[in-house]
């Protein structure tokens, strides 16, 4: 197995632990509720503190990284990760959950950034298609997998066990990252930014609390909107600092490079499309349609199995036709196959349903891919440590506006037409809103260099046919 694949494969594991817990706890949120004597609405601390942790931490990841050693901070990362789950397996009141899943946010900060950036540094240009392939099967899997692997062991099993179940993989990480991966840093790392890191810690915390609290109980309306104000000021300060920053904890100067701007803006939008999906179709599929929890994660499971065909044909696809093409396209394949979700009725043949589902994680995997690797396509080695922070924040903001733009949009409809927020028709809109930020997605990969990415993906791409 060539070094770049074992390399990616243990990166992989470390974001399947990660994209998993991070879904998984919500469809124990009323099992844990009830154990631990709690309303279930203020169960949602334990998201929103996580989601907390990472906007705070991972900003900081690359410059750590490069400061103490990508393998070192790596395999810390993954033992954080995992003694804090197991900390939040034993957590006997609310505060004490809250607490682990804010230390589990930490690892997951720095586990997942620098896990990509030790891959990037080891890997060549020529295959960096193919290894982030391993990379975008388990990120696609774990959200899908998670509601049904959720309900199953709070059902069948405890609730505690979703946590202690990262124990063994990450012991099994931290023993792989230490006999096959290299460890590789930046020489001469510069100055930690310390007054960037808390004016975007503070403002995308604030951000995030904003949405995750907005209709969820945590908080009033009014607070909410403060919240996301206060946020959204603290981040125009700090691109302000930025401005003036040598070396910023994000970079801001690296959206003037085309390639890293559209993978960033064109994949924001096309990520919140993609995913409001993990929560507005189990949500459908058991509340419109009366499935329970089993027989929905069956179904929405073979979403990830499309991405899972998807490992082989992305780098002969994007070498064929392109990464210009590759993206506009299949973001407007993707955004056909997320309006069509919302037709579904309580009779459509599963089979029907099935089908499109595996089509559509096919597609959606070979864009992710496609996405991932065309931000570095531009960047030096020198600045890849603060293109994989920069990167990294701005996928968790975007997947994270996901779920707030899928529960807006059913909201949305429920108000405006007196309906139920679980009727056909709210479900019908909201799945064609998320279509339709994947079109404006597809507009702005429209617009890259006929040339872009090209040998990224092994060979180069042959841009002057594909035109």
């Amino acid at each position: 197995m060539p070094r770049y694949a074992v390399t990616a494969l243990i990166v992989a594991c470390a974001l399947f632990m990660e994209t998993l817990d991070s879904t998984v706890i919500a469809t124990s949120l009323p099992a844990i509720a009830l154990d631990l004597h709690e309303d279930p609405i203020a169960l949602k601390l334990a998201l929103t503190s996580y989601l907390v942790s990472l906007a705070v931490f991972i900003p900081a990841s690359g410059w750590v990284a490069d400061r103490f050693g990508a393998r070192l901070v790596f395999r810390l990362a993954i033992a954080v990760f995992t003694l804090a789950s197991i900390a939040c397996g034993y957590a006997s009141s609310l505060p004490e959950l809250v607490a682990g899943r804010l230390v589990q946010g930490i690892g997951g900060a720095m586990m997942v950034p620098v896990g990509r950036l030790l891959l990037l540094r080891s890997t060549e240009r020529s295959d960096l298609v193919r290894s982030l392939a391993y990379l975008t099967v388990p990120a696609l899997f774990g959200p899908v997998v998670g509601p049904l692997f959720g309900g199953f062991v709070t059902t069948y099993f405890h609730w505690r066990w979703i946590f202690w179940i990262n124990a063994p993989i990450g012991v099994l990480g931290v023993v792989l990252a230490t006999l096959f991966i290299d460890d590789v840093r930046e020489e001469d790392p510069g100055r930690f930014d310390l007054a960037g890191f808390v004016l975007s810690g503070l403002g995308l915390s604030l951000m995030l609390f904003g949405l995750a609290a907005e209709g969820g109980g945590l908080a009033s309306g009014g607070a909410s909107l403060a919240a996301l104000g206060a946020g959204a000021a603290l981040i125009s300060l700090y691109a302000l600092h930025a401005r003036r920053a040598e070396a910023p904890i994000l970079d801001l100067r690296l959206l003037r490079l085309k390639t890293f701007r559209a993978s960033l803006v064109g994949g924001a939008f096309f990520r919140i499309g993609v995913g409001s999906l993990p929560f507005l179709l189990p949500l459908k599929l058991q509340m419109s349609f009366g499935l329970n929890p089993f027989h929905s994660g069956s179904l929405t499971f073979l979403a990830a199995a499309g991405a899972l065909l998807m490992k082989a044909t992305a780098s002969p696809i994007l070498r064929r036709f392109g990464f210009r093409h590759v993206l506009t396209w299949a973001a407007l394949v993707s955004a056909a196959m997320i309006a069509g979700y919302g037709l579904f009725t309580a009779s459509t043949p599963t089979l029907v349903m099935a089908a499109a589902l595996l089509f559509g994680g096919f597609v959606n995997s070979l864009q992710f891919t496609g996405i991932n690797a065309i931000a570095y396509d531009e960047i030096d080695q020198a600045d890849m440590s603060r293109a994989v922070s920069f990167a990294s924040v701005a996928q968790q903001l975007a997947l994270s506006l996901g779920i707030a733009a899928g529960a807006g949009a059913l909201q949305s409809y429920a108000h405006v037409f007196a309906a139920s927020v679980y009727s056909q028709g709210a479900f019908g809109f909201a799945f064609a809103m998320m279509g339709a930020l994947c079109v404006v997605g597809a507009a702005i990969f429209a617009r890259l260099p006929k040339e872009a990415g090209a040998g990224l993906a092994g060979e180069p791409a042959r841009v002057e046919e594909t035109a």
